[in-house]
C-alpha cells in the first residue's frame, strides 16, 4: 500500500508596502473623476528601477503621464520615491463642495470650463485648486477655489 506524505514549504517573509503611500494619501479624493484617479495611481505605482528607464547615474527622474483629459509631471528619486508632481486636468467632474459653492455664491451662473490643478511636494504638502470659467448669458468671470469650495 502506498503511503502519502506531506511536506511543508517555507516561504521567506515578504513585506508589502507602497513606496508612494504618502502621495496617494495626500491626493486622495473620492469625488475626483476617473481619469484623474487613473493617472495618479499610475504615477504612484511607476517603477523607476525598471530596466527600460533606470540609469544608475541619475539622482532624479522626470516622468510625464498623459491622457486626453490631463497630465502629471512627476519627479522621483533614484529609489523610486515620488518627490513632487505638477498635475493639470481639464473639464473634470467637480466635487460637490465646489459645485455647491458656485450655485450659492453665483446664482444664475454656470461653469463653462474648469481646470483642476494639483501640486504635490513630499515635504511641503499638497495644494488642490479649481480654476473655473463661469458664464451668465454673455457675461464671463474667472474664479479660483480650493477643493472645499472656498474662494482663493
Amino acid at each position: 500500500m502506498p503511503s502519502l506524505s506531506f511536506g511543508q514549504v517555507v516561504f521567506p517573509e515578504v513585506k508589502v508596502g507602497a513606496v508612494n503611500y504618502k502621495y496617494l494619501s495626500s491626493v486622495e479624493n473620492k469625488e475626483v473623476a476617473e481619469p484623474v484617479r487613473r493617472l495618479q495611481t499610475e504615477a504612484a505605482e511607476f517603477n523607476v528601477k525598471d530596466p527600460r528607464y533606470y540609469v544608475d547615474d541619475y539622482n532624479t527622474y522626470y516622468v510625464t503621464f498623459e491622457l486626453p483629459e490631463g497630465k502629471i509631471l512627476a519627479a522621483y528619486d533614484s529609489d523610486g520615491r515620488l518627490l513632487r508632481t505638477a498635475e493639470k486636468f481639464k473639464n473634470t467632474v467637480l466635487p460637490k463642495a465646489v459645485g455647491q459653492s458656485v450655485v450659492t455664491k453665483y446664482p444664475g451662473w454656470r461653469v463653462a470650463e474648469d481646470v483642476y490643478l494639483v501640486n504635490f511636494h513630499d515635504r511641503k504638502g499638497t495644494t488642490k485648486t479649481y480654476k473655473l470659467l463661469l458664464e451668465n448669458g454673455d457675461k464671463r468671470m474667472k474664479v479660483k477655489m480650493n477643493e472645499k469650495g472656498e474662494l482663493m
